[in-house]
């Protein structure tokens, strides 16, 4: 599942508004296959909207989102799932009434390959990296949080991604379960797979990431090396009347 290809992003002018409200307001972001960046901010800043427009989710009201020179911005996210660019979800979603194994085959056949047996064996890789190869039988549904937080990990490994956008991936973990998502994390970084990653539980972050983006009320306030912005005085006042975990 090692990467050998290179890929890079790069969104200019990103605005999102729903209605009257102004959710994304003049974002610039770059990434490659390098990178791991961490995104942090109070609730409402506008974190998983930026992820839902950059994945193809949604749709920019304003802006432009170019991935490896091709022009994206109105390209739905299966085709940018094609082109190695995929999201988890806060709130995993896996198909009902089929396995754990099957969840991820339909992603890999869909995204990845065409030939079945191409994508059984991405699939069964995925599994193995995820540590569900105990459960690949078990029907999604019955499995429990954790389980379905790797279930939805494994899902995107399997579309064979170059850039993955993690949204809250370790959201109501315990602390060892999320360390050995962290662990896993770190070995797709190590294959060559960008990460960007959404939590609010930042010393788990800072574990993974080498750099660091505060957004605050549909902008980013703060950017650069993760010890640096958690210092930021900026991002201090953004969390002043909120919360935010840095230490373990």
């Amino acid at each position: 599942m090692e990467n050998t290809s290179y890929s890079q992003l790069q969104a200019t002018g990103i605005y999102k508004s729903f209605g009257r409200v102004q959710v994304l307001n003049g974002i610039d972001f770059a990434m490659d296959s390098k990178d791991a960046i961490g995104i942090v901010g109070p609730n409402g800043a506008g974190k998983s909207t930026l992820l839902s427009v950059l994945s193809g989710a949604q749709a920019p009201s304003e802006g432009e989102i170019i991935l490896n020179n091709q022009n994206i911005t109105h390209a739905p996210a299966r085709q940018r799932a094609k082109q190695g660019l995929v999201r988890t979800h806060q709130i995993p979603k896996p198909f009902s009434g089929i396995t754990v194994f099957e969840n991820v085959f339909v992603a890999a056949i869909h995204a990845a390959t065409n030939n079945r047996e191409e994508a059984y064996d991405i699939a069964l890789e995925s599994i193995k990296l995820c540590g569900m190869l105990p459960l690949a039988n078990r029907e999604a549904d019955s499995i429990g949080l954790l389980d379905r937080k790797r279930l939805e990990l494994a899902r995107a490994l399997a579309t064979q991604p170059k850039l993955l956008f993690l949204d809250e991936i370790g959201g109501g973990l315990t602390e060892a379960e999320a360390l050995e998502l962290v662990d896993t994390i770190l070995i797709l970084i190590e294959r060559g797979i960008g990460i960007v990653w959404i939590e609010h539980i930042v010393h788990i972050l800072l574990r993974v990431v080498k750099s660091l983006i505060c957004m605050d009320s549909g902008q980013i306030i703060a950017q650069g090396k993760p010890q640096a912005v958690m210092s930021d005085q900026a991002v201090i006042q953004a969390y002043m009347g909120g919360s935010i975990d840095v230490v373990g």
